[in-house]
């Protein structure tokens, strides 16, 4: 498994952030995703065999409500 940290743009509140984590969460090989708003990032761990960073970035940058970057 990997870790990964993401910066998050575009939450302002609870519902925002549940709505990252199931964004995340939908990536196959997504371990667990922690979503923390008030420091507007994402924790996630990750199967590197199975998905990529770059593809979390992609499928939370894909609702154009919110924009992922690498920390």
């Amino acid at each position: 498994m990997e870790k990964a940290i993401f910066e998050i743009e575009g939450m302002s509140c609870g519902h925002c952030s549940n709505a990252v984590k199931n964004l995340i969460e939908e990536v196959k090989g997504v371990e667990t995703a922690e979503v923390n708003l008030g420091e507007k990032k994402a924790s996630v761990l990750f199967d590197p065999d199975t998905t990529n960073k770059q593809a979390i970035i992609d499928n939370i940058n894909s609702s154009n409500s919110y924009k992922a970057t690498q920390k």
